[in-house]
């Protein structure tokens, strides 16, 4: 078989998540659950279809590149197989994720959820919604003209010309780009807004959930589910206050984020499940977050993971063959890499985090056409190992060597030095969970005795 170097290329982009509800993007998936310890898929849907009629609020969280967003499609499509109407979106597009209030997740979601209603035709009247957006509106102009240009386009949001109703998505929307795109703006808008969060919340309880849930049971759908992604990236600085702004967030305003009346799964950072107030997290949403570990590519005592490099095996061969059977791809390493070995040490590397190996992967496309020699993937390992070296201290090197030989983690100070920056990974197995140097920097000179 040929292989369609462009297709592959394009297939092995880190930056692309797969949609799972695209029959052409599912070739491309690979179940990990086997060597990441549990199938937490399985149990954020089972809370959900179990639950009924009452409302789930589940909390998802990991490594930023490690696999969670492709996951959240696979529930998506799942939950869609069993009767539910899901809407799932990436809230960094409302969202800047350096500064973040309540008022702002709330805004995004019921945005995302009426546009998503909008397009399925179901027909709402948010009329409390209008006038709050409005209020919002006529105050935005008036402190804005005299400090600066009047917000252009603000004026006559939510109006869609072409049917001659209000659409409350667009309303919205345009209010959320001005804000993400200007300081001045949100600071405006979240003095108006922030005292009235109970009021959007029951607004969009009783004006968008409540009666489109209505809609779907006369249709047939089991319930409404809402998957909101990226708030994982919020970033850790602190506010005014003292707390960082994913412990504001989710532990000071947890309680207003649970009180949406639906099915809710949140994507939380990692940090959180490392906090002094992760118990305070817990008893706001009634279960501790999700953590999705990494791909295992070795056991705790060192030894290899077959299962999980045979899986990374079959995730790179599935972007180049995606239309061959997955024994079959295992006759084509050849057409990709010189040997089998190769390939496997690529995959080694990579710590099964995926995204990871997707760029070293890429950085491999870049430099040359296939099959990749053994010496190419070095020089790609080296220029890695190089970058995430370089931004390491020698007090980091020292709790890299502990990590290295006591397996563990402790507290919010290790977690900001070595999770977050993708030197320390997590791994779990049936049994137990532990801690592992980022195998790219295993072979730094610094940690060589």
């Amino acid at each position: 078989m040929v292989l369609d170097f462009q297709k592959f290329f394009r297939a092995s982009n880190p930056s692309r998540t797969l949609d799972l509800s695209k029959p052409e993007e599912r070739q491309y998936y690979i179940d990990f659950s086997a060597v990441r310890g549990s199938n937490l898929i399985k149990e954020l849907g089972r809370t959900i279809i179990f639950s009924e009629n009452e409302p789930s609020c589940q909390l998802f969280t990991g490594h930023i590149g490690c696999g969670k967003s492709t996951e959240l499609s696979r529930l998506k499509a799942e939950l869609e197989q069993k009767g539910f109407y899901v809407v799932y979106f990436e809230s960094s597009q409302d969202l800047d994720m350096a500064d973040v209030d309540i008022s702002d997740i709330l805004l995004a979601i019921a945005r995302q959820v009426s546009q998503s209603f909008e397009e399925a035709q179901i027909k709402l009247q948010p009329n409390r919604f209008q006038s709050l957006l409005q209020g919002t509106v006529n105050l935005l102009n008036s402190e804005v003209s005299g400090v600066k240009a009047k917000v252009p386009g603000v004026g006559d949001i939510g109006i869609n010309t072409e049917q001659g109703k209000f659409s409350l998505a667009v309303g919205i929307g345009e209010i959320t780009t001005k804000a993400k795109d200007s300081k001045d703006i949100r600071s405006l808008l979240r003095q108006h807004l922030e005292p009235r969060v109970n009021n959007i919340l029951e607004a969009i309880n009783q004006e968008l959930i409540k009666p489109a849930q209505q809609h779907l049971k006369q249709q047939g759908k089991v319930g409404l589910v809402v998957i909101i992604d990226n708030l994982d990236r919020i970033d850790n600085r602190q506010r005014q206050s003292g707390r960082t702004q994913p412990e504001y967030l989710f532990i000071d305003r947890g309680e207003q984020l649970n009180k949406l009346k639906c099915h809710v799964v949140y994507t939380v950072p990692l940090i959180l499940a490392f906090s002094n107030d992760k118990e305070n997290l817990t008893n706001r949403f009634g279960s501790d977050p999700q953590l999705l570990p990494m791909v295992r590519v070795q056991e705790r005592d060192g030894s290899p993971c077959e299962e999980g490099i045979a899986l990374l095996r079959q995730m790179l061969l599935a972007r180049a063959f995606p239309d061959v059977e997955s024994e079959k791809r295992l006759t084509l390493i050849s057409e990709v890499f010189d040997t089998p070995e190769t390939l496997d040490r690529l995959c080694h590397v990579s710590g099964g985090h995926v995204r990871n190996l997707l760029v070293l992967l890429n950085s491999c496309l870049k430099k040359d056409d296939p099959p990749f020699s053994r010496e190419l993937v070095e020089r790609v390992i080296s220029q890695r190992r190089s970058e995430l070296s370089k931004a390491i201290t020698p007090e980091e090197w020292k709790l890299l060597w502990q990590v290295m030989q006591q397996k563990t983690v402790r507290g919010e100070e290790e977690y900001q030095t070595l999770l977050r920056s993708l030197f320390v990974f997590e791994y779990r197995n049936t049994e137990e969970s532990w801690f592992d140097i980022n195998p790219i920097l295993a072979e730094a000179k610094e940690l060589q005795l």
